[in-house]
């Protein structure tokens, strides 16, 4: 990563360094849960778009919302949930974040900000303008957040949220984590091109797009976006862009998804966040031996979060019905 006015102080870095630490390892981890046929529930996994969970992220208040889909496990570490809530989640105890109802895909931790990530494709984005717009109403100055990725550009649930959104001028971020394919299909046998910030402009928003893999620049862009706002000058989409290391869903390298990948991956590599952030800190003076302890701390966390869901009991059939409603006749 260049050194750049981009580039966060020294202790920033770090700490942003080890929260993408931590979601490559969680998730790591989960791969090899699912390998060992120990986990059932389906996964998407985040691995190598770490930066953009944790840049936006990192620029955001306690107080302030996030919204996901399917492939949110990083927003939900990035924004400050407790890992042994998720990792009990995943394994569909009740000690878990959603007490075991909702598997990988359905988490939320309300006491950090992280209102709840849905898989069906932009089904949170309306929901996070509503929050933005509840936020104005009750004037206490959240921001709201929703992540999504490419495919959800191209649904009618984005364009109307976006408009609306514009129009009242509210506080949310639209950040799009374009991966360059929605599940098997790459973005250009789905589009006829590739401008996808150009909605922002043709609903009156800024449209940027950035690279989702430089950490300084996610946060950067998040700030102003941040600032921007606050400030009442209403939402900004960021396109980041990025690239999944695993499948669409499961832990197998993305190298062949049904239709060819004409080896993107192998030059994804190269751009690895964490690697880039790691070469950064050195520059700063960072001892190797400091990013060898956040690694070894990430390694007790996630072993203290196994053991945790792995002794965890399941839900009791008698809270079946909990939570459960009906519109009475």
């Amino acid at each position: 990563m260049p050194h750049v006015e981009t580039t966060p102080d020294t202790d920033r870095l770090t700490e942003m360094y080890r929260s993408m630490v931590r979601i490559r390892r969680f998730e790591e981890q989960v791969a090899d849960l699912i390998v060992a046929r120990e986990l059932g529930t389906p996964c998407h996994l985040c691995i190598g778009q770490e930066a953009i969970a944790t840049g936006i992220c990192e620029a955001l208040e306690t107080t302030d919302t996030i919204w996901g889909a399917h492939r949110s496990h990083g927003h939900y570490l990035a924004k400050g949930g407790d890992m042994r809530a998720l990792m009990a989640e995943i394994f569909c105890r009740s000690t878990g974040c959603s007490r075991g109802r909702g598997g990988s895909m359905h988490i939320c931790a309300p006491e950090v900000g992280v209102m709840g990530t849905v898989p069906i494709v932009a089904a949170t984005i309306p929901i996070a303008v509503g929050a933005a717009m509840a936020s104005v109403l009750r004037g206490d100055n959240a921001v709201s957040v929703t992540f999504f990725g490419d495919g959800s550009t191209e649904e009618g649930h984005f364009h109307e949220s976006v408009n609306l959104a514009a129009v009242r001028r509210l506080p949310v971020i639209f950040v799009c984590e374009n991966n360059l394919y929605s599940s098997h299909m790459g973005l250009l046998e789905r589009r006829a091109v590739d401008r996808i910030p150009d909605f922002g402009s043709a609903h009156g928003i800024p449209g940027l797009r950035i690279d989702g893999n430089d950490i300084g620049e996610v946060l950067k862009t998040a700030n102003e976006s941040v600032e921007r706002a606050r400030a009442g000058d209403g939402p900004t989409l960021i396109e980041c862009r990025t690239f999944r290391w695993r499948g669409h869903v499961g832990p197998a390298w993305d190298e062949d998804v049904g239709v060819k990948r004409k080896g993107e991956l192998k030059e994804w590599l190269t751009r690895d966040p964490i690697a880039r952030c790691a070469d950064e800190l050195q520059r700063q003076g960072v001892a190797s031996s400091v990013l060898d302890e956040i690694e070894e701390q990430t390694r007790q966390e996630i072993a203290d979060a196994l053991e945790f869901a792995r002794s965890s009991p399941a839900p009791s059939g008698n809270e079946l019905a909990n939570h459960v409603y009906r519109v009475a006749g």
